[in-house]
């Protein structure tokens, strides 16, 4: 059986959410291109957005996110997960609350990834920012 691009592309997309699950940033650079298109609307006062280009510093966001957040109310499911050819959207729930503030967040969010040679270099994430900023505001 020949395996297609959308399939490279939906078993690489499942292996990052794997290593998100398990909060593993060595497995997660590895997994990122050297050089990512990172696309995260900038919100100054959550401590977890930044601007990202390198595999380092896209994998570090899972980390950072983990240090500001109580992992205990942390969620996300995803409703969809679209694969055409190197492109995959993943849409769905997502909440948790701030550590420093003790206040929630939720809302939606869809995440645009493209992989090329089993890499991710594409990672958008559209996400509900007023809710996360409102949480981190004290």
């Amino acid at each position: 059986m020949t395996t297609t691009t959308a399939d490279a592309t939906r078993a690489t997309v499942e292996k990052f959410l794997t290593l998100r699950l398990a909060g593993d940033t060595e497995g997660l650079t590895a997994l990122f291109a050297d050089e990512v298109d990172w696309q995260l609307a900038e919100n100054p006062v959550v401590p977890w957005i930044r601007p990202r280009s390198t595999a380092a510093e896209c994998a570090a966001q899972s980390a950072e996110l983990a240090e500001h957040t109580v992992a205990e109310d942390a969620h996300a499911s995803v409703d969809t997960f679209l694969v055409d050819g190197a492109d995959a959207v993943l849409t769905g729930q997502l909440s948790g609350t701030v550590r420093a503030t003790g206040k929630s967040f939720a809302g939606p969010f869809a995440l645009r990834l493209t992989v090329e040679n089993g890499r991710i270099t594409r990672h958008h994430l559209y996400e509900n920012s007023v809710s996360i900023a409102a949480a981190c505001t004290p």
